[in-house]
């Protein structure tokens, strides 16, 4: 079975995607998520190119792409210099769930629900941010990127890691 035109995308509270939805203009996605540079291969000092994103995309009502918010709270050494703060939570992923939480908060009539998108693919710092698909051995699929969640047949929402 080919890769659908649009999408879908289930909406999993307390999984990794706990924040996806629809908004008054359309439907979004967002997640915190690591990232390596495209291309980069691991070798010592992988923890200055290993990033944390905070990351918004929004679509329109219809699954098509329209804008995204990416933003940079830090590096994993950066991550592993700085203690954790009093409630135990490292600080350099406390800003960015909390970037995240402002840019929920900025989507006006917010619901979390599950959505459908059609692919899209940019490069921001040399990251790959995007829902793409491709057929390997007669199998087609969709991955979202960088989180790495994959989907496939049946075409339910459900992904795999």
């Amino acid at each position: 079975m080919a890769v659908p035109h649009v999408i879908p995308i289930a909406y999993q509270p307390k999984h990794r995607t706990d924040s996806i939805g629809r908004y008054a203009d359309g439907q979004f996605l967002a997640s915190v998520t690591y990232a390596f540079p495209e291309g980069f291969r691991p070798a010592d000092g992988w923890e200055e190119h290993k990033r944390l994103y905070t990351v918004l995309h929004t679509f329109d009502a219809e699954g098509r792409y329209r804008d995204s918010e990416i933003w940079c709270a830090g590096t994993w050494a950066e991550q592993q210099r700085t203690p954790a703060g009093e409630n135990g939570e490292n600080p350099v992923l406390a800003r960015a769930r909390a970037h995240l939480a402002k840019l929920l908060r900025s989507l006006p009539r917010r619901a979390y629900t599950d959505i459908a998108i059609r692919p899209f693919r940019l490069t921001v710092d040399g990251v790959l941010f995007g829902l793409l698909t491709g057929e390997d051995e007669g199998e087609h699929w969709a991955e979202l990127y960088p989180d790495r969640l994959g989907f496939g047949e049946p075409w339910d929402g459900r992904y795999d890691t």
